[in-house]
């Protein structure tokens, strides 16, 4: 096998974009290919679970807050040029949901094996840049201020953080 040749992971999820007061709300990412930047609450499906069921549980988890009412947005996709998983290529497909409604208190994460965040903040557009937030939460920005965006994202020479850099909220 040639070690030059391209290798692919392909992750999918579910993601909400909970906008409130000009603020998105993110979370600290701690784990994948986003770590220690801000990423979108979601995650990974469960056995079984439909999309918005894990939307729901993955919000819950991550943020504290109980999703009341959503809107399914569509699929995104990004294509990562990284050396995450042990592979050259990230695939990540995304669900975006935008979450209407919320309710609840904030709270720190619930700790469980395999929890990769530390925590939520509300950031604004200026807040965040490719340095400390995940391509998924440029898209939501990007998707906020023009729905008609293109819902495919390629990034060349991505770096996954191996500690974290000073950003606000975090």
């Amino acid at each position: 096998m040639n070690t030059n040749e391209p290798t692919f992971h392909r992750a999918f999820g579910t993601y909400g974009i909970y906008y409130n007061e000009g603020k998105l709300l993110v979370i600290h990412k701690q784990g994948g290919p986003y770590t220690y930047r801000y990423d979108l609450p979601g995650g990974s499906l469960e056995d079984f679970e439909t999309l918005p069921d894990a939307l729901d549980r993955e919000f819950q988890e991550e943020t504290g807050l109980t999703v009341r009412s959503k809107q399914l947005l569509g699929t995104f996709e990004f294509f990562l040029q990284s050396d995450w998983h042990r592979a050259s290529h990230l695939h990540h497909i995304g669900v975006f949901f935008r979450v209407l409604e919320a309710i609840g208190e904030r709270s720190v994460p619930k700790t469980f094996d395999g929890q990769d965040s530390t925590g939520s903040s509300w950031v604004s557009r200026t807040d965040v840049e490719a340095s400390n937030a995940s391509p998924l939460v440029l898209k939501a920005f990007d998707y906020l201020k023009n729905p008609e965006t293109d819902k495919l994202t390629r990034v060349q020479d991505w770096i996954v953080r191996q500690e974290a850099i000073p950003c606000t909220g975090m």
